[in-house]
C-alpha cells in the first residue's frame, strides 16, 4: 500500500487535481453544443478552471489530508502535500509508528522511510520517478497554457466515464511523453487522467488517476477525492485514495522543504546534487 501511495503522488495526480477551478456564473455548459475540436475543449477547460489570469497567480499550494487504503476506508492515514511552481512536490504520510517522505527538487528526487532495523532511510529516486517527476505541471496540469508549454493535443472522441459523458484528449508533452485526459462535457473539468507507471517493474503500464467531490476554496473548484484504477475500465474502490480537507492557496514556503534531506542513505544509494 505505502509503495502505492506514494507512487500515485509521483506519478501524476497532480496533473488534473490542482487544475480543477469553477466555471464562472453563465449559461449551463449542457446548453451548448459539444465542442469539436481539441482547441475548443481546452478552451472551455481553461474557461472552467478560472482562467489563465487566476492560473498565473497561482505559485504555492499546500494539501492537507489522509490516505484511505483501498477497501479498507475506515483507516486514514494523515498526509500533506506541498506543491511549487513549476514542479517541485514534498509529500509526507505519516502512519502511528512510521514516517514515509518524497521530495523533489525539480532535478533530483529522494525516498525517506523505515528501514529493516527501523531507522529512516532515504533512497534516490529511480530514473523512472526522475524523468516522470521532471514533466510534471504539479501546479496547473497540462491543459493550462498547453501551448506555451509545448503540449500537443487531439481530440479522440466522446466516452462515457462513470456515467458521464466525456470528452477524451490525447496529449504529447514536449519530453514526448504522451497522456489521455477526460473533461466532463457537462462541467469542463477534468475527471480522469490516464498516465504510466513508475514502477520499474513495469514501466510504462498505463495508470488511470480520477477526479471527484470538487467543493470551493477561496473561489475556487478543486477536486477533494483522487483515486487510482485500471486504465482498461472505471475505478472500483480497491485503488489508493487521497482525501484532501484542506488546501491552502499561495503560501510561503521556505525553501529547505525541497532541500536534499539529512537522513542517511540507503546502502549502495548516492545522492547526486549540482555543484553551487
Amino acid at each position: 500500500m505505502r509503495r502505492l501511495a506514494l507512487t500515485l503522488v509521483c506519478g501524476g495526480l497532480l496533473a488534473a487535481s490542482s487544475a480543477s477551478w469553477a466555471a464562472p456564473p453563465g449559461p449551463p455548459a449542457a446548453a451548448r453544443p459539444l465542442a469539436t475540436t481539441a482547441a475548443e475543449v481546452i478552451d472551455r477547460n481553461v474557461a472552467a478552471h478560472g482562467g489563465l489570469d487566476a492560473w498565473r497567480k497561482v505559485e504555492t499550494m499546500v494539501w492537507l489530508g489522509h490516505l484511505e487504503r483501498g477497501a479498507r476506508e475506515a483507516q486514514h492515514i494523515p498526509f500533506v502535500m506541498t506543491l511549487r511552481r513549476p514542479n517541485l512536490t514534498r509529500f509526507e504520510l505519516k502512519e502511528q509508528f512510521s514516517q514515509f517522505t518524497r521530495i523533489f527538487d525539480g532535478a533530483h528526487g529522494w525516498k525517506i522511510r523505515p528501514g529493516a532495523d527501523g531507522r529512516l532511510e532515504t533512497k534516490p529516486f529511480s530514473p523512472e520517478e526522475v524523468n516522470f517527476a521532471r514533466t510534471e505541471f504539479v501546479i496547473d496540469g497540462p491543459l493550462i497554457d498547453y501551448q506555451a508549454k509545448g503540449v500537443t493535443a487531439e481530440l479522440d472522441g466522446i466516452d462515457t466515464v462513470e456515467g458521464q459523458k466525456a470528452y477524451r484528449l490525447s496529449l504529447k508533452l514536449p519530453s514526448g511523453g504522451e497522456r489521455k485526459v477526460w473533461i466532463d462535457t457537462k462541467t469542463n473539468l477534468d475527471i480522469r487522467y490516464d498516465r504510466p507507471a513508475t514502477n520499474p517493474i513495469k514501466p510504462g503500464a498505463p495508470v488511470s488517476v480520477y477526479y471527484r467531490n470538487y467543493a470551493a476554496v477561496d473561489g475556487l473548484q478543486i477536486a477533494r477525492s483522487i483515486e487510482t484504477g485500471v486504465a482498461s475500465g472505471s475505478a472500483t474502490g480497491a485503488g489508493d485514495k487521497l482525501v484532501i480537507d484542506r488546501i491552502m492557496v499561495n503560501p510561503k514556503l521556505d525553501d529547505g522543504i525541497f532541500a536534499p534531506p539529512s537522513v542517511p542513505l540507503h546502502r549502495g544509494g548516492h545522492i547526486r546534487v549540482p555543484a553551487t
